[in-house]
């Protein structure tokens, strides 16, 4: 077949492209998957949430409600027996290389599901679109890597934007949880990777993430940069974003007030009123018999 791309571009412009597309996937997950359907911390009008419900199906394939029950148990268990993908269970090499594997396993527990994915989309696009097939959104983008930048160019594109999420996952959940700074005594081994976060959408910042999780902003020191607060920000300026709490206690003080002696984030930092009171008070009765 002849290879009659839509557009001639360099090496170059082609890997920016990527790298742009990766930015964005980074964002939205970020955002709508983490900091809005899993924590509750922020709600995306619908003109925002539904494009980024689609980007995340075109690119990644992944459902909203196995992403949120898998990262809901992971703060459940977080570094001890139950954690669906630590590196202190695993091993370090296996997160970061086989992060996705290790979700993978975890997403496809019913009951896991059911117990940590309330509150996720039911709607008929989910149902009719989102939820049928893994891979149909996946296909559809190498369809059109094809027709834009060719056999060669459009697949080698395409598999640096699908690929994007699993490696970056592997680092978040590996390294964040391995090496770099704590500015909270939690009792999971969660470490910021570097005070900015910006490649990964600001998920960089582990450790503030997990002493607070249900806070929107993810940075909590001066000198600490968090790009999806700044897009949150954004978006609520324009009153496509309402921030349902983001933590503004000073990061010594908050320390100071619940985590003095090591211990696990309170349920209700962790999940919000919208994962269900009754879910919480299981937790919370789960977390104080595990971590005795």
């Amino acid at each position: 077949m002849p290879d009659l791309p839509l557009l001639d571009l360099p090496w170059w412009e082609i890997a920016l492209a990527v790298l742009g597309v990766g930015f964005v996937t980074s964002l939205c997950v970020s955002l709508y998957l983490h900091r809005s359907m899993t924590h509750c911390g922020v709600t995306f009008h619908p003109a925002v949430a539904i494009p980024m419900r689609a980007w995340l199906w075109l690119v990644t394939g992944m459902r909203t409600k196995e992403w949120v029950a898998v990262h809901r148990k992971h703060h459940a268990f977080s570094d001890r027996d139950g954690d669906p993908h630590s590196p202190l269970q695993e091993g370090l090499l296996a997160i970061v290389l086989g992060n996705v594997v290790y979700y993978r396993r975890a997403s496809k527990d019913q009951a896991l599901l059911e117990k940590y994915g309330k509150g996720t989309p039911d709607d008929w696009l989910e149902r009719h679109v989102f939820a049928v097939g893994t891979g149909n959104g996946a296909m559809l983008l190498l369809a059109a890597c094809f027709a834009l930048l060719g056999w060669a160019g459009g697949a080698l594109a395409w598999l640096g934007m699908v690929a994007w999420i699993p490696f970056w996952g592997g680092i978040i959940n590996g390294v964040g949880h391995a090496i770099g700074y704590r500015n909270f005594n939690v009792k999971d081994v969660s470490r910021n990777i570097a005070p900015l976060g910006f490649i990964a959408g600001g998920e960089e910042l582990h450790n503030n993430h997990h002493a607070d999780p249900r806070s929107a902003r993810f940075s909590a020191q001066p000198w600490e940069f968090d790009v999806g607060w700044l897009v949150i920000r954004a978006l609520a300026a324009v009153g496509l974003a309402r921030v349902d709490y983001a933590r503004t206690m000073p990061a010594e003080e908050f320390n100071a007030r619940h985590y003095s002696v090591p211990a696990e984030a309170p349920p209700e930092h962790v999940f919000g009123p919208e994962a269900g009171e009754d879910l919480m008070r299981e937790l919370a009765t789960t977390g104080s018999s595990a971590g005795d």
